[in-house]
């Protein structure tokens, strides 16, 4: 009996440590079967809050807090970039759609940028850093500042800009975005405490692995109606992802233009980062209670994140080979 329950474990450990190693390839199918599979998304956005949670628990923990702390050395770039994403983005967004009278002619869309631009960053985006050669050290400590802020940045924002358009009061989002956070963290520390960091980080490909999995649980809850809405509307299903993935790119390349004195690697980890925002986050907080635009929106913004890794990897290339070269390059002062 034994060895019958040691083999039953052993076939799905194997396959989850299987689809881990797939990295990018498995990050980029999500989208097109999500897309691809309608009733699977039907089947599986009533458990979209529950798969936003676990994504959060898996990131929270792989999260090395000796190593953040030992990371706290540039205190004033990690301010920075803080104060740029949960405050600088959300307030250039909100004024340029409001500005633009964007708020008047399509409220559906206006509700969803802001959303995007209120979100803290997501919490893949340092390991999607990594991923594809990119530092992820910088990314990883704003991210966790960022994200500790959000609930309270959230609530101001959606006050200023939004008014009635949510279906709870900007207090009540900051609250359940707290909620959220606060019950990922305490999961994944008692899962750290049960467990240990050592068995954690040896069973890394197969956690990758059912990361995927719950990735393509809420790709498909978010992305299920796509396909339809594109054969209603062509026209305007394609100017909206047209739009995210405008809306994604030019994060990246400001964010990127802002940090460039601090390296462009260290830039443009930053600008990856900000891109990636944590639109799960705000639809569990929201309860999902959206217009449809807003969710066709936030449907085609998986199509720039889980593309990424693919569309920027030779980028990130040739930054540190430059950044590798010009360190290579530059005089010894240190003696």
């Amino acid at each position: 009996m034994p060895s019958i329950l040691k083999t039953l474990f052993a076939l799905p450990l194997r396959a989850l440590t299987w689809l881990g190693g797939q990295g990018t390839r498995a990050v980029a199918a999500i989208a097109f079967i999500a897309v691809a599979v309608p009733p699977l998304g039907a089947l599986l956005r009533p458990y979209v809050t529950e798969a936003i949670l676990c994504l959060l628990c898996i990131s929270f923990l792989r999260v090395d807090l000796v190593a953040l702390y030992g990371h706290l050395r540039r205190p004033a770039l990690i301010a920075s970039a803080t104060a740029w994403t949960t405050i600088g983005v959300p307030l250039v967004v909100g004024l340029l759609a409001h500005g633009s009278g964007l708020d008047r002619s399509s409220p559906g869309l206006f509700l969803a940028l802001m959303l995007q631009a209120m979100a803290s960053p997501m919490m893949a985006a340092p390991a999607l850093a990594a991923l594809i050669g990119l530092d992820a050290t910088l990314p990883l400590v704003t991210l966790v500042t960022a994200t500790a802020l959000v609930p309270f940045t959230a609530s101001l924002f959606a006050s200023l800009f939004l008014g009635d358009m949510l279906s709870i009061s900007p207090l009540a989002l900051g609250a359940k975005l707290l909620t959220i956070l606060a019950v990922s963290l305490i999961g994944a520390t008692a899962i750290r405490w049960m467990f240990g960091a050592a068995a954690i980080q040896r069973h890394k490909r197969p956690i990758d692995g059912f990361n995927i999995l719950i990735l393509l649980v809420f790709a498909s809850a978010v992305m299920g109606d796509v396909a339809h809405d594109f054969v209603a509307d062509p026209v305007f299903a394609i100017g909206v992802a047209l739009l995210a993935f405008a809306v994604y790119f030019t994060l990246l390349a400001v964010t990127t233009l802002i940090f460039r004195r601090a390296g462009t690697e260290r830039a443009f980890a930053i600008g990856l980062m900000v891109s990636q925002r944590n639109l799960g986050l705000m639809l569990a907080a929201t309860a999902g209670a959206l217009p449809p635009t807003t969710w066709l929106y936030f449907a085609l913004t998986q199509f720039p994140i889980h593309l990424a890794p693919y569309l920027l990897t030779p980028i990130a290339r040739r930054l540190t080979m430059d950044s590798d070269g010009a360190s290579a390059t530059a005089p010894d002062t240190t003696s």
